[in-house]
């Protein structure tokens, strides 16, 4: 492999001009998408890196996007999906010629409403937000004049775009699921307050209640962490239900160790489900009925999204859902 290959090179591999190579590798018009998926992947095999200074110094971008990630997601308690999406957003980022720098948003920034320096120092083209956010730190990124898109949560700021899995369908199929095995007393575990992701999935859950003529039992709806995001002691309630649909892998987890610590054997005893299809849910005893989270298509989105942003500010993509799938393992029985 060369360490300088050029574009000629690259053009004289697929008997095409350098002018084509140049339109291809820098997204400009009059190249077609076929023609230019083979000359990017070329490049790539070859070798062949951009002179990104150069780049930036004649375009007037840095080809950097900023991911923010609160730091409640992204401690060792909660670090694992948040860390597998990020891998998934840089990698992406990279294949289109930009870098992911991380900014971790520290609890105290977040509260004093505190935007990162990478802004203020005009280090980024756009940012993604991984992770809910308060409601008056999105206020605050509103002011940011750069192209951002909400990943993994939306609010009530509909301007913003944002990326989600369809969490309402997925559990709403998931307590389906529970239903169809037999089961009538089923209970939800998750802050309803904390995010927007633990509040569609309980949307999910609860309209399959209606729909199964089930009531909605208050000591049913079990919280699992405190305002800040930190995971809590589960309270399990006084009777028992035969069921628990969790919010994610982590909280079904820790659910499993709670009811085996008291006596209880799952699924046995009762049966619990998770969500993510993180790797809590293979490492739990017995392994986990869960939602596979789309990630690659999640940050496929978010990352195109903003890029789009970037060339045409004024383009907008609303909010989008990407399918998750049940993945069926050990932790339900049948009644």
């Amino acid at each position: 492999m060369k360490n300088n290959v050029t574009m000629r090179d690259i053009a004289d591999k697929l008997g095409v001009s350098s002018v084509t190579v140049s339109k291809a590798l820098n997204d400009k018009e009059g190249v077609g998408e076929e023609l230019k998926l083979r000359i990017k992947a070329l490049a790539e095999e070859m070798g062949y890196r951009y002179n990104a200074m150069a780049k930036s110094m004649k375009e007037g971008l840095s080809y950097n996007i900023g991911v923010i990630i609160p730091e409640r997601f992204a401690g060792t308690e909660q670090s694992s999906f948040y860390l597998n999406v990020y891998k998934s957003i840089t990698r992406i980022l990279e294949n289109q010629g930009y870098y992911g720098i991380l900014h971790i948003l520290s609890l105290s920034d977040e509260k004093q409403l505190n935007l990162p320096r990478i802004y203020n120092e005009n280090k980024v083209d756009g940012f993604i937000i991984l992770g809910q956010v308060r409601k008056s730190y999105i206020e605050k990124i509103q002011q940011m004049e750069l192209p951002k898109v909400f990943l993994d949560f939306y609010d009530e700021h509909a301007e913003i775009d944002s990326v989600i899995t369809d969490n309402f369908y997925a559990a709403y199929e998931l307590t389906n699921y529970l239903f169809r095995n037999g089961h009538k007393e089923i209970a939800y575990v998750g802050n309803l307050y904390s995010t927007s992701s633990i509040q569609d999935r309980f949307l999910g859950y609860y309209k399959s209640l209606l729909e199964h003529n089930c009531i909605l039992k208050q000591e049913y709806v079990i919280n699992d962490r405190d305002e800040n995001g930190s995971y809590i002691d589960i309270e399990l309630p006084e009777t028992l239900p035969t069921a628990f649909v969790c919010n994610c892998d982590q909280v079904a987890h820790n659910l499993v160790q709670k009811l085996k610590e008291v006596g209880y054997k799952v699924p046995q005893d009762c049966s619990v489900v998770g969500f993510d299809n993180d790797i809590y849910a293979t490492i739990t005893d017995p392994s986990l009925t869960t939602v596979e989270v789309d990630i690659e298509q999640m940050a496929i989105n978010a990352v195109n999204f903003v890029l789009e942003k970037i060339k045409d500010q004024s383009k907008t993509f609303g909010r989008v859902l990407v399918k998750g799938k049940i993945i069926y393992r050990n932790s339900v029985s049948e009644i």
